[in-house]
């Protein structure tokens, strides 16, 4: 049947120059999904560097996170002055380069034959090493909120323009890069390639990526010339660039403060979905290896599983969403995350755990996206404030998953630290009803 929904004007921004800019847009995310991924399979090297615990190691990797709390509301007056496109392109060329210097303090901490021969003394090893990844990730964190919010805007307002939803796909291929960069990493441990060598790689080549998505992507000016109007689709479907819609006016704005309300209900599902992705990244190649002994060559694979499936649902979320409607889909996704958690934390065997990782990936593919489009839509609110504050957020709960698994697992085990995580997927379920769109209502399943 007919139904609304949200674009935007598109007659400064030609069909052909949106669908070059969708795929620069990609770029960004891509970008961005591999240049940690790199690092990801290699954090039990980091933890045994720094001869931490489990508990020390939770706390470790939360560094990235305070980094993006302390970038605060940066993001938004970063975007009205410069643009989407210059924040996106040079923030993930920076972050890039700053993981790689983060990687060579723990080479230091290793003992890489990079630095004085082969092991570093007991001073090179102490604290000040330490401190130096902290404030390397920390940084990261910091550019990583700006570059996550400028590719976010950037895709949204494509997304907008076309007058469908395609931020899935986009989200999609962060999963493809985050993917790809488990392999790299887990590639670079089978090869016994020192971390510093191999972050340096795979930096250079990321940074350059990125720099070209910039080139392709919507300029400031462009995206000025892009007004937002709520549309009529007619039985054939959403309006396109070619198509134009009828448009119709706009609902009366909520107060502020129901805005801002209205957003923190939404960052929670976003939350929610990003809580198992972190619980993927920084701990299933631990449980791997240490649960499951896992070789250490094929530990990342729960990762690489995870983010494959992700990846998939990805993929297949853009058009599920436009099909059943995004809180039909932050159901069954929070569903099947919650159960593939369970499967993970459950399983005997290596096979049954990455299966679990892998079920989990595909569902909570599509949160995060759909709280993004939500959240950036609440009326009564300026210009990417939503969007910004739903990304704060979610960065905000990344301090509380691993120092409690780390916690957890130091006194009852990391499965049962595993275990505990799926009451986030049905919280999912439970809130769901918060991403319905207040300019459309999802067909009927």
């Amino acid at each position: 049947m007919p139904t609304e929904t949200s674009r935007t004007t598109t007659a400064v921004v030609p069909a052909a120059r949106l669908k070059t800019a969708r795929w620069a847009s990609g770029g960004f995310f891509l970008v961005n999904g591999a240049v940690y991924a790199n690092l990801l399979p290699r954090l039990p090297e980091v933890k045994d560097a720094f001869e931490l615990t489990n508990t020390q190691f939770g706390f470790l990797v939360i560094a990235l996170p305070v980094g993006s709390i302390l970038a605060g509301m940066a993001p938004a007056p970063l975007l009205r002055r410069f643009g989407s496109a210059r924040v996106a392109g040079i923030g993930s060329a920076a972050l890039a380069a700053v993981i790689a210097v983060a990687g060579t303090a723990a080479a230091w901490a290793a003992g890489s034959t990079l630095f004085l021969g082969g092991q570093a003394n007991g001073a090179a090893v102490g604290l000040g090493v330490v401190v130096a990844y902290l404030a390397g990730m920390m940084l990261a964190g910091m550019l990583d909120a700006i570059v996550d919010t400028a590719q976010n805007a950037q895709g949204i307002q494509i997304q907008k323009a076309m007058g469908r939803s395609i931020l899935n796909s986009l989200h999609a291929l962060w999963s493809l890069g985050a993917m790809l960069g488990g392999l790299m990493g887990s590639a670079a441990v089978a090869l016994d390639l020192p971390l510093h060598i191999h972050l340096a790689i795979s930096g250079a080549l990321f940074a350059a990526v990125a720099l070209i998505s910039q080139h392709f992507a919507l300029n400031r000016h462009e995206t000025e010339g892009l007004s937002r109007v709520r549309v009529v689709a007619d039985e054939t479907g959403p309006g396109t660039p070619d198509t134009p819609a009828k448009p119709v006016i706009p609902a009366a704005s909520p107060s502020t403060g129901r805005a801002l309300a209205l957003v923190a209900l939404i960052s929670s599902i976003a939350i929610a979905g990003a809580m198992v992705e972190d619980l993927g990244m920084n701990w299933s190649t631990l449980f791997l290896s240490r649960v499951l002994d896992t070789p250490a060559a094929w530990a990342g694979m729960g990762l690489v599983a995870l983010m494959a499936a992700q990846f998939i649902g990805r993929l297949v979320g853009d058009a599920m969403t436009n099909r059943f409607g995004r809180v039909w889909m932050a159901r069954f996704g929070g569903s099947l995350a919650a159960a593939g958690l369970a499967v993970a934390a459950l399983s005997p065997a290596p096979t049954f755990a990455i299966i679990g990782f892998a079920l989990a990936g595909f569902g909570c593919a599509t949160l995060v996206p759909s709280a993004f489009h939500a959240a950036d839509s609440v009326p009564g609110l300026k210009p990417g404030t939503g969007l910004t504050m739903a990304g704060w957020l979610l960065r905000a709960a990344f301090l509380s998953v691993s120092p409690f698994v780390g916690v957890v697992s130091d006194s009852v085990g990391l499965r049962v630290a595993v275990l505990a995580v799926p009451v986030v997927g049905i919280f999912a379920v439970v809130v769901a009803g918060a991403l319905r769109d207040r300019d459309d209502d999802a067909p009927a399943a």
